[in-house]
Parts: structure tokens; C-alpha cells; sequence
């Protein structure tokens, strides 16, 4: 009899304290917003007027520079019996400004493969104030034959790249993974002694 008590009593108590932790939890939200507004941490009540109407104005990115342009020239490489190109062979962007470009590739083999591309920029000072976002670049792919992708690149060119540049070439070379992939060209010895290098 006793321990049937002692059981209702814990039992009792184990409600008060699961009903106190979803009150607690309930409540979270609130108090987030308030302590938010409070110190000027204002995310979440700054999401909610957007979403009830009170302003739909985005502020405007004071990061870019819209007093130039810079052309962003897109090349590919392919190395190996495959289709690689980019969607588009250039864009104006102003510095500071985010831009999205789609490169397209296609295994055109009988084989499955995996691939991975390697980029590179013309003028080399511009790779320091190349600033990828997302890039097919960081990951390699694995693609059955014939499979078709499109994969983007979100890039910013930084504002304090020099003003003498007005044109970046962004290059990728697409390369197999643990394929058998075709040697890059090298001169040949012949070449080298005729050009009198060779001896």
C-alpha cells in the first residue's frame, strides 16, 4: 500500500515537472523576440514585418562599387571524351555584387566516371579577389553515361580588386578522377633540340 503512494506521488510529480518543461519551451519564443528587441538584436521581429507587409524594401548592399564594371570571361577545359562548357561566355559585374553563372557538363562515355574541376584567372592578381560562394569546383562528381548537369557558381569579385583590371578570366579544367585521363601536351625532345635546348 505504501509503495503504491510513494508510486502515485512520483508519478504526480514527473506531470508538474513534464508540464513546467513545455510551458518553459512554449514560451521561448517570446521572450527570444523580447530580449531581441531589447538589445537591438532585432533579426526575428525584422523577418516577421517582412512577411506581415510592414516593409518590403530589401536595404540596399552598400559592399558594391556601382561606379565600374568588370567583364568576367568563362572558359573550360575538358581532359577526356566529355562535353564541358560554360552557360554563357561572359557578364558585366559591378564589384561587391553576388553573381550566378551555370557551367554545363555532359559524360558522354559508355562508362560511368568521376570528375572534378580545377579553376584558374587571367590576370593571376585577380584570384586573390575572386571570392566563390558555391562552386562545383569544391566537390567531385560521379556521372553515369550520357547523364547530363548544369552546376553554378556564385561568385563576388571583391571592391578592392585594382581599377586597372576590367576583365577576369575565370577558366576550369575538368579533369577524371582515377581515370585513365589523357597526358597534358609536352614539348618533345625533337622540339627541344631543334629549338637547341636540348643539349
Amino acid at each position: 500500500m505504501g509503495m503504491q503512494r510513494e508510486n502515485l506521488l512520483m508519478l504526480r510529480k514527473l506531470a508538474v515537472v513534464t508540464a513546467a518543461m513545455f510551458a518553459f519551451g512554449y514560451a521561448l519564443v517570446p521572450i527570444y523576440r523580447t530580449i531581441c528587441e531589447m538589445t537591438g538584436i532585432n533579426i526575428l521581429a525584422l523577418g516577421e514585418k517582412l512577411i506581415v507587409g510592414q516593409s518590403t524594401a530589401t536595404p540596399a548592399n552598400t559592399q558594391v562599387d556601382t561606379s565600374r564594371l568588370i567583364t568576367i570571361e568563362f572558359d573550360a577545359n575538358a581532359r577526356g571524351p566529355w562535353d564541358f562548357k560554360p552557360g554563357q561566355r561572359s557578364v558585366q559585374v559591378h564589384p561587391g555584387e553576388v553573381t550566378t553563372v551555370m557551367y554545363e557538363f555532359q559524360n558522354i562515355q559508355n562508362r560511368r566516371m568521376s570528375a572534378q574541376a580545377i579553376p584558374s584567372y587571367a590576370p593571376q592578381q585577380a584570384s586573390a579577389h575572386f571570392n566563390k560562394l558555391e562552386c562545383f569546383c569544391f566537390s567531385q562528381y560521379t556521372l553515369e553515361p550520357g547523364e547530363k548537369k548544369s552546376w553554378p557558381v556564385v561568385f563576388i569579385v571583391d571592391p578592392k580588386l585594382s581599377k586597372d583590371v576590367k576583365t577576369i578570366t575565370l577558366s576550369y579544367t575538368f579533369f577524371e578522377v582515377g581515370g585513365k585521363t589523357p597526358p597534358a601536351p609536352i614539348a618533345s625532345a625533337v622540339g627541344l633540340v631543334a629549338a637547341g635546348l636540348g643539349s
